[in-house]
């Protein structure tokens, strides 16, 4: 199954982007090591499949923003 998922841009009233593409894929791969070390140092109530699934889906996410990033930033359509 093939979800899209839009993530709204913030803007300020000027238009200026106030988060960078590359912040969010950065805290996309963060949550997801974070939550990997919380297993793996025996966090109580964490299931090691369900974060193992959240976390790849994270990176697969942030692995879509960065490829539509490069090929906007080249002039290609993604």
């Amino acid at each position: 199954m093939n979800r899209e998922v839009t993530l709204p841009l913030i803007v300020d009233d000027r238009g200026t982007l106030q988060v960078s593409a590359a912040d969010v894929s950065k805290l996309l791969r963060t949550v997801g090591g974070r939550w990997v070390r919380l297993v793996e140092a025996g966090e109580d109530g964490l299931d090691e499949d369900t974060v193992a699934a959240l976390t790849i889906e994270l990176a697969k996410l942030a692995d879509r923003i960065d490829v539509a990033c490069i090929a906007h930033s080249s002039g290609s359509a993604p």
